[in-house]
């Protein structure tokens, strides 16, 4: 009969004791896997470059007993980047997960969009992920433990969409570079997947939540699961790719997408 060690079966989803930095933290997805990872007994390092917004949601946080702290950055920079896990390292003496959760978009056609707004978006998508996960990573090889890195993509980097030429190519990219790394970083017990969401739930997308708007019911005939994400449905595979649950999973792209990668 195949043994299962009950104390890891009991403790397979627990952050408890690990260090987590969160980039993108004030997003809607980066504050609720901030708050997650804080709620599973993780320190969390949130990170993203409004620092009022950081400085507020860390109060929220610390007001429910989380133990957090901020730094103001910019993770395209790799000065800025650099702070962030110097700060992380400082402040908690190490970094065992890195959760990516920045981003963004200028929706256009490549008609009309110029190539140094194509460029922002490859920066901002791709650039600043392969240095923050690069830094991220030296540091976590250094300490000789092992790590996770959870990538936020999209459902996008499969799939392409009229008007999306620099976000799709900036998530198909995100996607197979991580795949990349999984290979480069599994010798040293660092895992690195994405999770690949469809439209969630946040103040920019809640115009799309109206089910008698037509972009909703077009959106439902594509997602078999029938509704759009919430938070909540995001912040499962953000825990269970950063928790020793996922320890044989690397260098996946997880749909989180309702079933529409499958539909």
């Amino acid at each position: 009969m195949v043994k299962v060690r009950k104390e890891f079966a009991q403790n397979m989803f627990s952050l408890e004791g690990k260090v987590a930095v969160v980039t993108g933290a004030t997003g809607a997805l980066g504050s609720a896997v901030a708050k997650a990872y804080g709620y599973q007994g993780a320190k969390v390092v949130l990170t993203a470059r409004n620092e009022a917004k950081l400085a507020e949601l860390t109060a929220e946080f610390k007001a429910e007993g989380l133990d957090c702290a901020y730094i103001a950055a910019d993770p395209v920079i790799e000065a800025d980047a650099k702070k962030i896990v110097d700060f992380t390292t400082t402040t908690y003496g190490e970094i065992n997960i890195l959760a990516v959760c920045h981003g963004y978009n200028k929706a256009k056609d490549i008609l009309e969009q110029s190539i140094d707004e194509w460029q922002q978006i490859m920066d901002a998508d791709l650039k600043s992920v392969y240095i923050i996960c690069k830094l991220a990573a030296e540091k976590m090889v250094a300490q000789g433990r092992g790590g996770k890195i959870v990538i936020t993509s999209s459902a996008r980097s499969k799939m392409g969409m009229k008007g999306y030429t620099g976000y799709c190519a900036s998530k198909g990219g995100c996607d197979v570079m991580a795949q990349a790394m999984a290979c480069d970083l599994a010798p040293h017990g660092i895992n690195v997947n994405t999770i690949n969401p469809t439209v969630f739930r946040s103040d920019l997308t809640e115009w799309m939540f109206d089910p008698e708007s037509a972009v909703y019911q077009n959106f439902l005939k594509r997602l078999p699961i029938g509704r759009l994400g919430e938070v909540e449905d995001f912040i499962g595979l953000a825990t269970f790719l950063a928790a020793p649950a996922s320890d044989f999973l690397t260098g996946g792209n997880y749909d989180a997408t309702g079933g529409y990668w499958a539909n």
